[in-house]
């Protein structure tokens, strides 16, 4: 594998999580209704959002992108079995991520309403294998880089589980339309965290 080749794969790791970080940014402004500490972020791409045309483009190109920065750290791994196993995640992630803008979930109100859909129930269970990925991922990668890797990863891991979960405990008051006050600031932490740890990723093996 050539450098060039190396380091375009590799930054597709970069380049994905800046395109995540652009959909939100973006797509809030886009929809001015919308409260970024106490909303999900799948509700900028839910059907009806006035943030999707934009959004939806944007979270596609990530998942999009993930799949080459994988394809990258398999062919970085070398003799690295947890790196190859890694790579394995991510490309799948990756394709998890590009199929996820296009299983909406509807927006809080039209839920509600009970006008949800086969598309609500898919858009659950995607999220459900993306975050099993990419918790498989960081934990097969934590043993590649010492011990300053590995306590990095771990903090991670333990502040997606946290962050998540309490996420998660907000579904119902979603469904429901109630108010969510954190739903938003806890899944951007959980988001964040990730999107930070694949960039570092990225950059380990860029340097290496």
């Amino acid at each position: 594998m050539t450098a060039r080749r190396q380091k375009l794969l590799l930054g597709c790791g970069i380049v994905s999580s800046l395109l995540y970080v652009a959909a939100n940014v973006l797509g809030a402004r886009r929809w001015r209704e919308y409260s970024s500490s106490s909303q999900t972020v799948s509700e900028l791409s839910a059907i009806a959002a006035p943030s999707r045309l934009l959004v939806v483009p944007l979270l596609a190109a990530h998942g999009a992108l993930v799949i080459p920065f994988g394809v990258g750290v398999i062919e970085s791994a070398g003799r690295t079995r947890a790196l190859r196993v890694t790579g394995v995640m991510l490309v799948g992630l990756g394709a998890s991520d590009l199929a996820a803008p296009f299983v909406p979930m509807h927006r809080r109100d039209a839920l509600a309403r009970g006008e949800g859909s086969r598309t609500d129930t898919m858009h659950i269970a995607v999220t459900g294998v993306n975050s099993l990925l990419i918790l498989l991922a960081i934990g097969w990668a934590s043993t590649a880089f010492g011990q300053r890797f590995r306590r990095y990863s771990v903090a991670t891991l333990v502040t997606l589980v946290a962050t998540g979960g309490l996420t998660a405990t907000q579904a119902p008051k979603v469904e429901a339309d109630l108010p969510t006050p954190w739903a938003g600031v806890t899944e951007r932490i959980s988001i964040g965290g990730y999107l930070l740890w694949q960039v570092v990723l990225a950059m380990l093996l860029l340097r290496r």
